[in-house]
């Protein structure tokens, strides 16, 4: 009994240090994602990313099912006063090929399970609240692109009242989009508070 006692506590200890060897692997990984993915290290400063695609007519018409024409995706980390590690937080513009008008949406972030749902990488998972769905954010292997994953996300035409909010909803051409990396001034549109358009010019 004592030895089958030793066996299952030798064990429980290494399936423990499996477990920890895996989460600092993996709490490895998403540091090394946000570094990436804001071109940065993100300490204690506010940092910014700026992403952009606008289809062209080529591309549309070997996607005729696409309902976006434009994305542009702003990702902002920030720390607090009193917080040990950064927030982080999107903004999404989006453009229709067959509506008229801008919409966007906004809400904050997240680390993802990295799993084999996840092709073993770090993403962010990003929501929106009450229920308006929300993105998963991945980087290309060459860093200068983001892939955005969704299934429906809730959104907004001209910054107007909930009553006009609409939902992007994934279709067969609306499932994943890759954004490019590009300067700050491409997402100012993103943002109408004073102090954060000064802020992102000085991140220039």
């Amino acid at each position: 009994m004592i030895v089958i006692a030793a066996i299952a506590l030798i064990g429980a200890a290494s399936a423990h240090a499996e477990a920890d060897k895996d989460d600092t692997a993996d709490a490895a990984k998403r540091d090394e994602f946000v570094k990436r993915l804001f071109a940065r290290d993100v300490g204690k400063d506010k940092a910014y990313a700026c992403f952009v695609r606008h289809y062209d007519p080529e591309h549309l018409a070997r996607h005729p099912l696409q309902k976006v024409s434009a994305m542009k995706l702003l990702l902002t980390a920030e720390t607090g006063p009193e917080a040990e590690a950064p927030s982080y937080s999107f903004r999404l513009g989006v453009h229709y090929r067959n509506k008229r008008g801008a919409y966007d949406s906004s809400g904050d972030c997240r680390h993802g399970t990295i799993s084999a749902q996840t092709n073993n990488e770090a993403r962010f998972h990003c929501y929106v609240d009450c229920d308006g769905g929300g993105i998963d954010i991945g980087l290309n292997k060459d860093y200068k692109s983001t892939l955005i994953r969704l299934e429906s996300i809730r959104l907004w035409r001209d910054n107007k009242p909930d009553e006009d909010a609409s939902a992007l909803v994934a279709g067969a051409d609306d499932k994943i989009f890759r954004l490019d990396r590009t300067d700050l001034e491409e997402c100012r549109s993103l943002v109408t508070d004073r102090e954060e358009l000064a802020e992102m010019r000085r991140k220039r």
